[in-house]
């Protein structure tokens, strides 16, 4: 059986998430995600389950620096899946005594109109995960709290919702990675495949004019599609970024080996992520 680490606690979307990935594996929850990366990193787990990207809030920021700062971690595979947000309770409280709000600061923004429009004279507060602060509303009766979370956090914390689905936009979806150090493709015939893709971390050789350019010629010029790209900053001083690309389908052809000897050519640092297939999950 193998080990795999999720961001935690209990009844987090990636435990949602890492169990419909893994069901038949033991799975960890680990408090941040940077304890998903060193564990990964040395060899505590087979693999680990972050999230990258949100389609409300945007990436991880996190996950992708941790993945620029260990290029021997690959991505095995992609997971969307649909976040719904609730809001409750413990059963022993009324939902017009609600002082304060509890919830992870994305679910907090995700869910942030309709907080204004029914609950705008209640205090909200950041906590690490929905899922810890669903379980400080399970332990602290006493208090006239409530939390934003997910289903299965109610049926495990035994916490009553009192509103359902209160996420701002419907097409709210978060995409998970699994990492892991065995540059093998995961593949799951019960999960629905949503496409192919490969990642690429890319660091420029130094700021001049045209850089970004010479490098988003080397996919055109042999009509490799890309999905994405996107900057984060080195933190090494202003203006310093790296790029995270995805690149649309197989990474099988010469021209797609070649691609990566020529941005090397131009003095460009490559990390290659892996090529891995996206699937579907169920919320």
């Amino acid at each position: 059986m193998m080990k795999i680490a999720f961001l935690g606690p209990q009844a987090s979307f990636t435990q949602l998430a890492a169990s419909q990935l893994f069901p038949k594996e033991e799975l960890i929850p680990k408090i941040n995600i940077l304890d998903c990366f060193n564990d990964v990193a040395h060899g505590h787990v087979d693999k680990a389950v972050v999230p990258l990207e949100n389609s409300i809030e945007g990436t991880v920021s996190m996950t992708l620096d941790y993945l620029y700062k260990t290029p021997f971690i690959t991505i095995e595979a992609e997971a969307v899946m649909p976040i719904a947000h609730h809001l409750m309770i413990h059963p022993d409280n009324n939902a017009y005594d609600i002082e304060k709000i509890y919830s992870h600061p994305q679910a907090l923004a995700q869910s942030f109109h309709f907080l204004d429009a029914h609950y705008k004279n209640v205090q909200r507060k950041d906590f690490s995960s929905t899922a810890a602060a669903a379980l400080y509303i399970s332990e602290h009766p006493e208090l006239k709290r409530a939390a934003i979370a997910n289903q299965f956090a109610a049926n495990l914390y035994n916490l009553k919702i009192i509103n359902r689905n209160i996420q701002d936009f419907e097409q709210n979806h978060t995409r998970f990675i699994i990492i892991s150090k065995r540059k093998e493709q995961y593949y799951n015939n019960q999960l629905e495949v949503l496409g192919e893709k490969s990642g690429l971390i890319i660091t420029l050789p130094n700021d001049h004019s045209g850089g970004l350019h010479q490098v988003l010629s080397v996919f055109a010029w042999r009509n490799m599609n890309l999905s994405k790209i996107e900057s984060r900053t080195l933190k090494t001083g202003l203006g310093n970024y790296f790029f995270l690309i995805n690149v649309v389908g197989k990474w099988e052809s010469v021209l797609y080996e070649n691609a990566i000897a020529e941005l090397e050519s131009i003095n460009t640092q490559v990390s290659f992520l892996g090529n891995y297939k996206e699937f579907l999950l169920e919320s």
